[in-house]
Formats: C-alpha cells, structure tokens, sequence
C-alpha cells in the first residue's frame, strides 16, 4: 500500500510529521500488527481522523517509516561506495555499511526491518543501487545469469539476515566483521562471483568494519 495523498499545507506537514514520530517510537518497541492507530494519535496528539487523511492503512504507516531510514541508509551506503567501481566491492561495502548502521543505531535497524515489508521488489526505487550493481556484476561476467532475476531480492534477504544478527545477538565489533566476512563470502559466490575474489572483498570489508 502507499501513503494517502496529503493536502500541501505548514498544518498537514506537522501532522504527518507528528505520526510519524510517534510511529516510529512505537515501531521500535513491537510490529505494526501489535500497534493500534489510536495508540499512535494519541502519542501524536492528533485527531484520529488525521491518520487517514495522511496513510491509507497501518501497513502503508509502517512502511512510510521503514522507507524514511531506508533512505538514510541508502545515502550512508552511496557515500561509503563514492569513487568506488568494482561492483562487486559495491555490494560488499553496502552489506558493510547496513551491518555498522545495526551496531551504531540498532534502533533505527529495528524499525527499518519492521516498516519495509513492501520494498522487496526489484524495481523498488529504494533498490536502484542494489539493482544497478548486480547488473554491473553480470554486464562484467562476473555473475551467473539467474542474479538476473533473483539477485535483488537475494541480496536484500542477506543483508536483513546480517542486520537482524546484530540485532538480536549484539556483537562485539570483531564478531560482527568476522559474521560479515562470512556471509560476504556466500553471499558473493552466491551470485556467482569466483571464490578468491569473494573472499578478497569479504576480507577488506571486514577489516573497514573492525577498523571503523
């Protein structure tokens, strides 16, 4: 589902912004399916009527959350991987950057997984740089012709395992690289990628991970 449309008013933006805030918080602490919409007016302190002027259900709340730190991570992501044009290094510093991001700010993580149930698809605007670097990988040769098709949806699956592990098990940062250089390595043979430079570029994001 998508967000309502919202009327371009100083009044409106406040709302939405206002329920978005309280969602958030609220989003941090269980899943929508746990959260009711009065819970989270009255945290905003809006009318209930409000909510649907702005999100047309709880899923499509959630995700305009979720969508919001995906975002932020994403431009964490194009920052860490400026100037680089390996592809392959691309897709490993993106795993890299998502499994920092659950270290420093497991919050935000938290919500992201919770609010993003309908950004799995492979045109997805919030997977233009996952997209555009598996399509790299095979324009190189470097994949295997299936990545084609299931790539996108594959590497997201990996990097919400990554980041749902250092939710969940709260690993020193050396644990964390070492986690990571692990699933980099399947993950990239996974797509086809030969083995020695998986394990190159596993190996150098493990050790920005350690380092950082």
């Amino acid at each position: 589902m998508q967000a309502a449309p919202v009327p371009a008013s100083p009044r409106a933006a406040r709302t939405r912004a206002a329920m978005l805030a309280a969602g958030f918080d609220l989003l941090a602490e269980r899943p929508i399916d746990a959260i009711a919409i009065d819970e989270v007016v009255a945290r905003a302190g809006v009318a209930k009527g409000s909510f649907f002027n702005h999100f047309i259900d709880k899923p499509g709340f959630a995700n305009a959350i979720g969508a919001a730190v995906r975002a932020e991570l994403e431009e964490r992501v194009t920052a860490a991987n400026s100037g680089v044009a390996d592809p392959v290094a691309r897709l490993a510093g993106g795993m890299r950057v998502a499994v920092e991001f659950a270290l420093t700010d497991r919050k935000r993580a938290i919500v992201m997984l919770r609010g993003l149930e309908l950004s799995t698809g492979i045109d997805h605007e919030l997977n233009r740089g996952i997209r555009a670097d598996i399509e790299a990988v095979l324009a190189a040769g470097l994949g295997r012709k299936e990545a084609a098709r299931s790539g996108v949806r594959y590497w997201l699956g990996l990097c919400q395992i990554a980041l749902l592990n250092v939710i969940e098990r709260r690993p020193e940062r050396a644990a964390a690289a070492e986690r990571l250089e692990e699933m980099l390595v399947l993950g990239l043979c996974g797509l086809g990628i030969a083995e020695d430079a998986a394990r190159a570029a596993a190996r150098n994001q493990a050790a920005l991970l350690s380092a950082s």
